[in-house]
């Protein structure tokens, strides 16, 4: 059986679960989300806690059993508290700033660069070079910052670029001399 199946999901304050025709819909502080349910996987509410089974155990049924029950987790955190990521800029010059609801970031090239986030996910800068992408979709979130990375991802020999806080960066000897 699934680990991760296997666990209960509480259910904080404020957040309701229904599922009607195979869609889970969770309502909550910061919103709504809803994912489609897969077949063969079931949920229910006991407790205030929420249940992923599943009703057969033919490979593809426990394949997705770990996965529902991450996808509805997700969504339960997601309109409890939100999910946020953080990303850094290294190189001299560089900086990010928010222009309205456009990001403006000048990364080296000749041109800045712009990027207008999708709905639902809401993007601010605490100084020159940090960036903060803050949501309730999970997906939607880590997307959007990885996005914001491709932009200038970090190089291995000086290590300039754009990384995720607290990313490692595995650096490279440069030329060496005569």
């Amino acid at each position: 059986m699934s680990r991760i199946g296997r666990k209960l999901i509480d259910i904080p304050s404020g957040v309701s679960l229904s599922v009607d025709g195979g869609k889970v819909k969770v309502k909550g502080p910061k919103g709504e989300l809803s994912v489609d349910l897969v077949p063969g996987i079931d949920i229910s509410v006991e407790d205030s806690a929420i249940k992923v089974t599943r009703q057969s155990d033919d490979k593809k049924t426990r394949a997705y059993h770990g996965m529902m029950r991450a996808l509805v987790n997700n969504l339960v955190q997601g309109v409890s508290s939100g999910f946020e990521r953080q990303l850094e800029i290294v190189g001299v010059g560089w900086r990010a700033q928010m222009q309205g609801k456009t990001l403006v970031m000048n990364l080296g090239f000749s041109h800045p660069v712009e990027y207008t986030p999708p709905e639902g996910v809401e993007i601010t800068t605490d100084g020159p070079t940090k960036i903060t992408v803050k949501g309730i979709d999970k997906q939607a979130v880590g997307h959007t910052a990885a996005v914001i990375r491709g932009f200038r991802p970090p190089e291995p020999y000086k290590g300039k670029g754009i990384r995720y806080v607290g990313e490692h960066i595995i650096r490279k000897a440069g030329k060496a001399g005569a």
